[in-house]
């Protein structure tokens, strides 16, 4: 079983706001957001576009409502650009992490990423990352997990739809490519189930290398729509293909269980970008909380 204590409970704010399409829930303050987080039973959360980057201003805002943040996304770009801007920009963002007492940096290349492009087919323009690309990205990583460990930091690499790492097989080659102790991962059951791949097998593979959990589940229909009208990522989410767990597809017990035998320890993050207009964000926010609860026990 996990442990609360151990595993703790938090949800992200691209649901009430999309980072990658504002438009989504551009009326939607954060005071709004972190106000509903708590509501619904949550005690963390990670940073969204709408959040104060001046870690006194932020804490002030959470601390009342008993929130914590848990991480923040950070894209590199070791596959396409100078790998000194992705050092830079990390150090910033590493050290604003820290400020808020987060022990895991969110990283997710972005290098030849589809993801944000509205009108880019999502499965025929997928990238593949050359050997030359791969190379690039272990090194770049490896040197973000040396600057995490400054502080006391690791850093958990998000697979995701419409990047070069992607599938199951590509988490499995970086993975293999990377030293185990700098580069973690992010476990997200929404995007691996997406691209074809088994949570479960996943955190049987890498069980002691997953440092932070996103717990998203999937509307068949859309996912469905997704393969066969060949959207775009952005596409796919505007129709709702990613849902809360418990609202969706996937059964979360299997993985739940897979985690507790591995002695997971850390956050689970609720991440279901929707459009806030067709699936309100408390609404939803408390339906996963209460599937939670029962899935876990606490």
């Amino acid at each position: 079983m996990l442990k609360k204590g151990e595993v703790r409970l938090g949800i992200a704010p691209i649901a009430w706001t999309n980072d990658d399409m504002p438009e989504l829930g551009g009326e939607i303050s954060f005071e709004q957001c972190i106000d509903e987080m708590a509501r619904a039973g949550f005690e963390g959360s990670e940073v969204g576009n709408k959040y104060p980057r001046d870690p006194e201003v932020l804490a002030r805002a959470l601390e009342p409502r008993g929130l914590s943040i848990a991480s923040a996304w950070f894209s590199s770009f070791f596959a396409t650009k100078d790998p000194q801007e992705t050092f830079d920009a990390f150090i910033k963002h590493r050290d604003f992490l820290h400020a808020m007492g987060a022990k895991v940096i969110v990283v997710s290349e972005q290098g030849r990423s589809i993801q944000g492009q509205m009108d880019v087919a999502l499965h025929k323009h997928k990238p593949v990352f050359t050997e030359d690309e791969w190379r690039k990205l272990v090194l770049g990583l490896e040197e973000l997990g040396r600057l995490a460990g400054e502080k006391d930091m690791k850093i958990a690499f998000h697979h995701h739809m419409g990047t070069g790492v992607q599938t199951y097989e590509e988490v499995e080659q970086l993975m293999e490519l990377t030293d185990p102790d700098l580069v973690y991962l992010l476990l997200d059951t929404g995007h691996i189930v997406f691209a074809g791949g088994d949570p479960v097998k996943m955190v049987e593979a890498f069980g002691p290398r997953i440092k932070h959990v996103h717990f998203k589940d999937l509307r068949k229909a859309v996912v469905q729509k997704s393969f066969d009208e060949d959207l775009s990522f952005l596409q796919s989410v505007k129709l709702g293909a990613f849902t809360v767990p418990g609202d969706g597809m996937i059964d979360f017990a299997p993985i739940i269980n897979a985690l507790a035998a591995v002695d997971y320890r850390g956050w689970i993050i609720v991440e279901a970008e929707q459009d806030p207009a067709l699936a309100p964000p408390l609404e939803y926010a408390r339906k996963a909380r209460v599937y939670l609860r029962e899935q876990l026990g606490f």
